[in-house]
């Protein structure tokens, strides 16, 4: 049997479902249980050479993917999170100090994400007025850093966007849509600012 014959029982049975969810993850920590943490390295890939440092938050439950290529490194005080989706990262890249990864995410090769970056692929929805914001569930728009990117400190990559090869966010930018291939972007929210190819 394989995975998706395993997601779709479980969705064609959400008690059961709803019981594999809270042995896994904790409900109130909203992260994966010690016991499950203890058993990533055979869940998780990593590639030869790549470093993660100690302090990163790792909630990378089993039932979805985590990879990092070879000499890849995610630096002090990250956190990594793929309970919603994927986090997939390529060779010789760099997460820098204090960042946040929410998948689903694919991060290309010799990518670098300076200090304090977000890449959420995540969203709360809001339409209901009559609900509570956490009953309301939440949407993801898988987000995609191609490779030979430079992302400097505090900017912020939102849900659904695509990140252009050889492309550069500057500091602080709010990215809401698509950066072309060979750019530079800039502001809230970004726009197009240089051509670097």
């Amino acid at each position: 049997m394989n995975k998706n014959d395993i997601r779709q029982r479980l969705k064609s049975s959400p008690k059961v479902k709803r019981l594999l969810d809270i042995l896994i993850m904790n409900q109130v920590r909203t992260r994966p249980r010690w016991y499950v943490r203890l058993l990533a390295p055979l869940y998780q890939h990593r590639g030869k050479g790549s470093v993660i440092y100690r302090s990163v938050r790792m909630d990378t439950p089993p039932y979805r993917k985590f990879s990092i290529g070879r000499k890849s490194v995610v630096e002090s005080f990250c956190c990594i999170n793929n309970a919603v989706g994927d986090v997939v990262i390529g060779n010789k890249t760099r997460i820098g100090l204090h960042s946040t990864v929410i998948g689903p995410v694919t991060i290309g090769n010799n990518v670098n994400l300076a200090q304090g970056i977000t890449v959420t692929a995540l969203n709360h929805n809001i339409s209901d007025s009559t609900l509570r914001f956490d009953e309301q569930g939440i949407t993801t728009k898988p987000i995609v850093i191609e490779d030979d990117v430079w992302i400097g400190a505090n900017a912020v990559i939102l849900p659904g966007v695509k990140i252009g090869r050889h492309s550069v966010v500057a500091a602080g930018a709010v990215v809401n849509k698509d950066v072309p291939s060979g750019t530079l972007v800039a502001g809230v929210p970004a726009t197009v600012k240089k051509t670097l190819i």
